[in-house]
């Protein structure tokens, strides 16, 4: 069984057992549940997307931690002009464990 998932912006397939990593969870701490919504639901052979359905439907996770991501390193030049500017950046991330899939109601 698996679920896609919205996290933020993006959307992830998830199982039960996995570590995702998405975008930082500002009001949550390392041990904390929380729950995602659900976009579409595979258990074996049946599929699952109608929204009235998936409205009941959760997917529990739990933190496991919070870090920043590689660093993006973006560089900005002008020719003939002298121009040049680097700079960085290194995203927030939160780690989250998914503990748990609602079947959905048949």
């Amino acid at each position: 069984m698996y679920a896609i998932v919205r996290t933020g912006a993006r959307q992830q397939k998830v199982a039960v057992g996995d570590v995702i990593e998405v975008d930082r969870i500002s009001d949550s701490k390392a041990g904390d549940t929380v729950e995602l919504s659900t976009l579409l639901v595979v258990d074996g052979e049946a599929v699952t997307s109608d929204p009235w359905v998936l409205a009941g439907v959760k997917v529990q996770a739990e933190v496991v931690d919070h870090h920043k991501g590689d660093k993006i390193r973006i560089q900005k030049y002008k020719n003939k002009t002298g121009y040049k500017k680097r700079i960085g950046h290194r995203q927030l991330h939160t780690a989250l464990k998914i503990t748990g899939i609602d079947a959905p109601a048949k």
